[in-house]
């Protein structure tokens, strides 16, 4: 049985935590929520990218992606920033559904699951 790994703990979870040749990734928020959706979804995928590097992975070995928006309309603008980032010959299983998030603040929140 594989050893449990877990990255960056804070008070109520890991931001990341390795298992079974799998890494899972925690709801991935923008640190900066002044910018426009278009901002805070590349500050996220640049968050997943040092997550996934961290834990010995990379976004071409993404399996699944959940995404939550505060508002469903801007998904043509996160989909721009996500388009460009995710490896177009690798895609994931991805649902993208509108929340209301924790910080009204906050735009777009990502999670992902990948392969080591």
């Amino acid at each position: 049985m594989s050893n449990i790994i877990r990255h960056e703990p804070h008070k109520i979870l890991c931001h990341a935590v390795e298992y079974g040749g799998l890494v899972f990734l925690a709801g991935t928020v923008p640190e900066d929520m002044t910018q426009d959706v278009k901002g805070q979804t590349k500050q996220v995928v640049d968050e997943i990218d040092r997550l996934l590097a961290k834990a010995g992975s990379h976004k071409s070995k993404i399996l699944s992606a959940t995404i939550w928006m505060a508002d469903i309309r801007d998904r043509a603008q996160m989909n721009e920033v996500w388009s460009a980032w995710v490896d177009p010959q690798q895609l994931p299983v991805r649902a993208c559904v509108e929340s209301k998030m924790a910080d009204a603040r906050c735009l777009v929140e990502i999670m992902v699951t990948a392969a080591k």
